[in-house]
């Protein structure tokens, strides 16, 4: 199995240990050289910040200043020892915050999405800074509330560790949920207009929810951080680059 190729400037030694670290298995499953695989869209992307974070402006309508430094595939860390702790796409440190970004492309329009926390989270009491996430949690364990193309449970846990993190480090926290709306799959086959429509609208529902708590949420399309990227100089290369490489996203 040869290793898979990256976009220029992405540094492919830093890029592969960090993959090799992470419990997804990208690589060795062949799962990263997929056509439709999210990973090796964010690898690409923010891979390219590893040597330079100064170069990423702060992600469109997120609260969090210039990075100091980013890190892809970071884990998150819950407070306790045992058990399975998140593993974010992008940990991104700034002076005031650290930025957590679980980033999605096909993954809302899959079945598969579960709500199942194990008793930890019971047993802790995440404080008042954190009621709205943990209403939800409740809400999503006794099937009061659902979601079918938002994986809710995943970033309510994101957001557990995240605020773990950044107590400890004496920061702010922001969750960033980086998603896209492919109109096909990578086969042609249309993208189901309905499933794009209720994942809006579930991503919606999940920002009214937990708005107001310490970790602030906010969702980003990769369209418009493309944009972003595409308008500035240091940028605009890269943003090219990614387009050329994984089409309209």
């Amino acid at each position: 199995m040869t290793d898979p190729s990256f976009l220029p400037g992405v540094p492919a030694e830093a890029v592969l240990a960090a993959l090799a670290r992470s419990p997804g298995n990208e690589v060795a499953s062949g799962k990263f050289d997929s056509p439709e695989s999210s990973a090796a869209l964010a690898v690409n992307a923010f891979g390219w910040f590893l040597d330079r974070p100064r170069s990423m402006l702060p992600l469109p309508g997120v609260p969090m200043g210039l990075p100091d430094a980013l890190e892809i595939e970071a884990e998150l860390r819950f407070p306790w020892s045992g058990g399975r702790h998140p593993w974010l796409d992008v940990a991104i440190t700034t002076a005031n915050t650290l930025v957590g970004v679980e980033s999605k492309r096909y993954e809302p329009f899959r079945p598969g999405k579960t709500t199942t926390f194990s008793e930890a989270f019971d047993s802790r009491d995440w404080g008042k800074g954190m009621a709205r996430y943990t209403a939800l949690r409740l809400a999503l364990t006794e099937g009061r509330q659902t979601y079918r193309c938002l994986d809710a449970a995943q970033l309510v846990k994101h957001a557990y560790a995240l605020r773990t993190q950044s107590v400890k480090r004496g920061l702010g926290a922001v969750l960033v949920y980086l998603h896209a709306a492919p109109a096909t799959w990578a086969s042609g086959k249309p993208v189901s207009p309905e499933a794009i429509a209720r994942h809006q609208a579930e991503l919606a529902d999940f920002a009214r929810a937990v708005k107001g708590d310490d970790v602030v949420f906010a969702a980003v399309s990769w369209r418009d951080l493309l944009a972003q990227w595409a308008k500035a100089p240091a940028t605009r290369a890269h943003a090219a680059a990614l387009s050329a490489r994984f089409g309209a996203i």
